[in-house]
């Protein structure tokens, strides 16, 4: 299923993922940002579990922020993880 949420605090703006049931990410577009990072980013989630992808990204940040389309892309998981449990 294709989730979309709006990250907070980061320059992309908005970021479409699809997890099959299985909690395996199948794609992932983000619109706007870092276009080259996350094209690698996407490149490099595709295939694995939503799960690992939290473990590897949460709590990453970008320069002085808080948080970071990484960390803000491990949050987003979370939330779809929590909805699918649901």
């Amino acid at each position: 299923m294709t989730y979309a949420f709006r990250p907070q605090g980061v320059c992309s703006r908005e970021m479409r993922v699809d997890v099959n049931d299985q909690g395996v990410i199948e794609s992932l577009e983000v619109i706007g940002g870092c276009s080259g990072n996350l094209q690698g980013i996407s490149a490099l989630v595709k295939g694995m579990s939503a799960q690992e992808a939290i473990q590897r990204l949460k709590g990453i940040h970008c320069g002085f922020k808080p948080t970071s389309c990484p960390d803000q892309l491990a949050r987003g998981l979370e939330q779809i993880l929590a909805e699918q449990k649901n």
